[in-house]
C-alpha cells in the first residue's frame, strides 16, 4: 500500500485502501500498523484534520481492530 507522508510529531505516513477498508499508519521510529474496517469517511477526516496525531488518538486508535506489521 502506498502511504502519504504527513506533518505530525507522532505519525510519519498514512495509507488507505478503499476496497479493503484497511488504514496503514506508520509512526516515527518505523512502527507500522494496519487498522481494519475503517470507512473512507474516517480516512478523509484523518487526512483533513488539523492535527493528524490528535485525530488518530481520539477516533481511530481504540476504535478499530489492528495489528502491527
Amino acid at each position: 500500500m502506498e502511504r502519504q507522508a504527513v506533518r505530525s510529531s507522532n505519525l510519519a505516513s498514512i495509507g488507505y485502501d478503499p476496497s479493503s477498508q484497511i488504514l496503514e499508519v506508520e509512526f516515527h521510529g518505523g512502527r507500522l500498523y494496519e487498522f481494519y474496517d475503517v470507512p473512507a469517511s474516517e480516512y478523509r477526516a484523518l487526512m483533513n484534520a488539523s492535527s493528524h496525531g490528535k485525530y488518530f488518538n481520539a477516533n481511530i486508535k481504540n476504535n478499530y481492530n489492528f495489528k502491527e506489521l
